[in-house]
C-alpha cells in the first residue's frame, strides 16, 4: 500500500501538507485540499486512523446523543448528520437515551467521558445542569438541536410561533371550532414542546376572537398511532366535533386523516387537518404542513460542529440560530363546509 510520501509527491506537496488537509487540521488552501484528495484516493492510500488520532489528538469521530431512533423526525436528522459527516471524513457515534433513566445516566458519567469524540451533538435533548456541565467539562465542540442550552451553539425553531402559523391557516379558512391532537406529559421534559406548541395554537384562536375549548384537546404521543387514537377521541360524536384539527406532528396529523376515514369522515370536506415537521408521506396523503427540514438541521449542526473543530473557516455563528419552516398548503385544509 502506497504511503504518505507517495501522495505527496503526486500532489507536488509536502508530507506536512498532505496531513493538513486528510485530518483537516490546519489551514490547506481549497485547491490544494482537492489536489491531494484526488491523489490519495488515485494511490488508493487511507489514513490510518489510530496513527492520525495520535499525531492530532482528534479521532475524527462526532458523538450524537439522541432521545429516540425509530421516530421519522429523529431518523431524518440523523440521515443530514451521517451525509454531512460522512462528506468531511468523520464518523458517528449514536447515543440513544431511550432506555430510560440510567441509561441515560451512564451515557453522560461514563460514556462520553471516556473522551472518545471530537464533538458532542444534542439532538432536541434538554440537558440537566449536572449533563451539560460534564459535556462542557469535556472541553470539546458541542451544537445542540432544539432549544437553548446555556453556554452552547444551538439551532432551533419557534415552537409557539410555527404552531400559531398552523392553526392561523385554518382560522385563515374560515374555522372557528379547531381541535388540537398536542404532545403528552412524556415530552414536556424536552424544551416544552407541547406547552409551547399548545400556546401558539392558543394565541391564535384569541387573535382571532375565539376562546380555546379544553374539550377539543387531546394529547397523545407523536406517532401515528397516538394521532390516531386521539382523533378518534375527538370525532366520535357529532354534536361536539371539530371541522378543523392542528395536530402537533405529522405523525400524528397522519394518524387523524386516518381516523377521520375509518370513521366515514372526508378530508378535507368534513374535516381539515394541519400538522407540523414536512414529513416525507405529507405529500403522498396531501398533508398542509408547517415543514421543518429536519435532514437540513442536521447538516446545519455539522456544519457548526465543524467551524468549532477548525476555527477560522466562516464567521462565527450565533448562540442560537433560528431555523426556517415553511406553510405547504395540500388538499387537507380547505374551508369549513358545515357550520361549527
Amino acid at each position: 500500500m502506497p504511503g504518505i510520501d507517495a501522495v505527496a509527491r503526486l500532489a507536488g506537496v509536502s508530507t506536512a501538507t498532505v496531513s493538513r488537509a486528510l485530518s483537516g487540521n490546519g489551514h490547506v488552501s481549497p485547491a490544494t485540499r482537492i489536489r491531494v484528495h484526488d491523489a490519495a484516493r488515485a494511490l488508493g492510500y487511507v489514513v490510518s486512523s489510530p496513527a492520525s488520532s495520535l499525531a492530532s489528538g482528534r479521532t475524527k469521530n462526532i458523538g450524537v446523543v439522541v432521545p429516540f431512533l425509530n421516530r421519522w423526525f429523529y431518523s431524518t436528522v440523523l440521515e443530514g448528520t451521517g451525509a454531512a459527516l460522512l462528506r468531511n471524513g468523520y464518523d458517528l457515534t449514536l447515543y440513544g437515551l431511550a432506555g430510560g433513566a440510567d441509561e441515560r445516566r451512564s451515557v453522560f458519567e461514563h460514556f462520553l467521558l471516556r473522551k472518545r469524540v471530537d464533538a458532542v451533538l444534542a439532538l432536541t435533548i434538554e440537558l440537566t445542569e449536572r449533563e451539560l456541565q460534564s459535556l462542557l467539562d469535556l472541553q470539546k465542540p458541542i451544537v445542540g438541536i432544539g432549544g437553548p442550552l446555556a453556554g452552547v451553539q444551538t439551532l432551533s425553531i419557534d415552537d409557539v410561533a410555527v404552531a400559531r402559523l398552523a392553526t392561523a391557516h385554518l382560522v385563515s379558512l374560515g374555522h372557528c371550532r379547531i381541535g388540537m391532537i398536542g404532545g403528552d406529559s412524556g415530552f414536556e421534559l424536552d424544551f416544552h414542546l407541547p406547552t409551547n406548541r399548545r400556546a401558539g395554537y392558543e394565541d391564535a384562536l384569541r387573535q382571532a376572537g375565539i376562546e380555546p375549548d379544553p374539550q377539543l384537546f387531546r394529547p397523545a404521543d407523536f406517532t401515528i398511532t397516538g394521532g390516531y387514537q386521539a382523533a378518534r377521541r375527538l370525532l366520535e360524536h357529532p354534536d361536539t366535533r371539530p371541522t378543523a384539527i392542528f395536530a402537533a406532528s405529522d405523525e400524528m396529523a397522519l394518524g387523524c386523516m386516518l381516523a377521520a376515514r375509518d370513521l366515514g369522515l372526508d378530508v378535507p370536506h368534513d374535516l381539515s387537518v394541519v400538522g407540523i415537521d414536512g414529513h416525507e408521506y405529507a405529500e403522498f396523503f396531501g398533508l398542509t404542513t408547517v415543514a421543518q427540514f429536519p435532514a437540513q438541521q442536521g447538516e446545519r449542526a455539522v456544519e457548526m460542529l465543524l467551524d468549532q473543530l477548525h476555527p477560522g473557516r466562516r464567521e462565527p455563528a450565533p448562540t442560537n440560530t433560528p431555523l426556517p419552516v415553511e406553510l405547504i398548503a395540500r388538499t387537507s385544509t380547505a374551508p369549513p363546509t358545515r357550520l361549527a
